[in-house]
């Protein structure tokens, strides 16, 4: 077992050995060896023990050396060697041993790293777990991981709360956060709702109940009306949860209704993306500015999705994804069209916009100026919905059950319900392999002309 002492509560001082040899803490100053060992029965590493063992520099060594007292360096080498079999390197090894205080590791290391591996916390993900909070070791983890289990955690979330939050690891979990979880079920959230909202970001449970979060959900009640829409909130972005929305949401909200938006788009936009509402108000009177000039009517539906578009990116970011569309043939006025029919058309990301884009231009001869008149098709799957039911267009054309006189847009608009029904079903008695096409287990290679 590892004891880390304090030399100031020894009322020690190490001193060079006058020989010299890898400056040996051999001897000290103010108390006799006798009265030492009533202290500790523990001799301390060498400075060159350490610089062999765990690979320090000189300097790093000195300073453990300060703090590590073990009877033989038998006992290091197998502290060591259980940190590396974790994934831990030599100069995460080298941090957590400099960094941590004095203390003792006790018997919970070997078992609390065997829990921490099970849980696939290992290398890179253990180093960031330890350089953020280096007493989990030493903690009753077990007891931990069983409350998150208990209150509906996979052992998925539960690392996902570790790494980010392993301070958690030593808290009182049934007076801190046993309340909260508490009022999170009673708000209507299920155990499975609860937590994955609250593994995405844990950093809510570090906030105060009474203080914050209670006054929090009184807030999003008087804003939203219903406990239902809350939760809905809450789902959109939790991240609502972690501001001042009393400073923040507030004002915000005040700014869109002066505008002329109606209560009823306000709550609608906080139940899509509460997030929007969150901005600095500078920044949020700026997009506003920005909307009205494009023409979206402050009444319409639109004009908030717009917003919400503009809100989640820079102006940098925006100009890529321009960039991106205008690659393909489309006009920057084509563009902007095709955003006041459908503003979420810019929220698609730059890799998507490529790979639909080179699907509907280069593979499907579409001209760009569809394409900006029918910007929904910008937030369909290529792989779950345009190119299995090309492939099943292809079938059917092939096997001259239908001719090429179909609308595209048309096809791809149809909801999955109405094209099984329309199509796949119909169809499926003649030509079988449609289903097969439809559930994308026959590549599309292109019309045949």
């Amino acid at each position: 077992m590892i004891r880390l002492v304090r030399p100031e509560l020894l009322n020690v001082k190490p001193i060079a050995s006058p020989l010299g040899y890898g400056n040996s803490f051999s001897a000290f100053s103010h108390r006799p060896v006798t009265e030492l060992d009533k202290i500790t029965c523990t001799q301390p590493l060498t400075v060159s023990d350490l610089q062999k063992s765990c690979g320090f520099s000189l300097e790093s060594a000195v300073s453990a050396s300060e703090k590590l007292r073990v009877d033989t360096t038998d006992k290091i080498d197998s502290v060591l060697k259980l940190l590396r079999t974790h994934g831990l390197t030599r100069s995460q090894i080298n941090n957590f041993v400099t960094k941590r205080p004095s203390g003792d590791l006790g018997d919970t290391l070997e078992p609390n790293l065997k829990l921490f591996k099970s849980l696939g916390i290992t290398g890179a993900n253990l180093a960031e777990m330890l350089n953020k909070e280096h007493r989990v070791l030493e903690s009753d983890a077990y007891a931990t991981v069983e409350f998150f289990r208990t209150n509906g955690f996979s052992d998925s979330q539960i690392k996902s709360i570790t790494v980010k939050r392993p301070k958690f690891y030593v808290y009182n979990l049934k007076k801190c956060m046993k309340p909260k979880l508490e009022f999170f079920k009673a708000l209507g959230f299920a155990e499975l709702q609860m937590a994955k909202f609250l593994s995405s970001q844990p950093y809510i449970l570090e906030r105060s109940l009474e203080n914050h979060i209670i006054p929090c959900i009184e807030i999003l009640r008087r804003v939203l009306d219903t406990d239902e829409n809350v939760l809905k909130a809450i789902r959109a972005g939790c991240l609502v949860l972690e501001y001042n929305i009393e400073k923040v949401l507030e004002p915000n909200i005040a700014i869109l209704v002066n505008h002329g938006v109606p209560k009823s788009l306000v709550v609608k936009l906080m139940l899509i993306q509460p997030r929007t509402l969150l901005q600095s108000t500078a920044r949020l009177n700026k997009i506003i500015d920005e909307v009205k000039k494009l023409g979206f009517d402050p009444t319409n539906l639109l004009f908030v999705l717009a917003i919400r578009s503009m809100a989640v990116m820079s102006k940098a970011l925006w100009e890529k994804k321009l960039e991106a569309y205008m690659n393909f043939g489309l006009t920057k006025d084509e563009v902007y069209s095709a955003f006041r029919r459908q503003p979420m058309f810019m929220i698609v990301s730059e890799q998507k916009i490529s790979k639909l884009m080179d699907c509907y231009v280069n593979k499907l001869s579409m001209e760009p100026l569809i394409i900006s008149k029918h910007p929904y098709l910008l937030l369909f799957s290529l792989e779950k919905r345009i190119l299995p039911r090309c492939s099943v267009l292809q079938l059917l054309m092939s096997n001259k059950v239908i001719t090429e006189d179909f609308s595209l847009t048309y096809m791809f608009k149809m909801t999955e319900k109405q094209f099984i029904e329309r199509i796949v079903k119909k169809y499926e008695h003649k030509v079988p392999k449609v289903v097969k096409a439809h559930q994308g287990k026959i590549k599309f290679q292109g019309f045949l002309k």
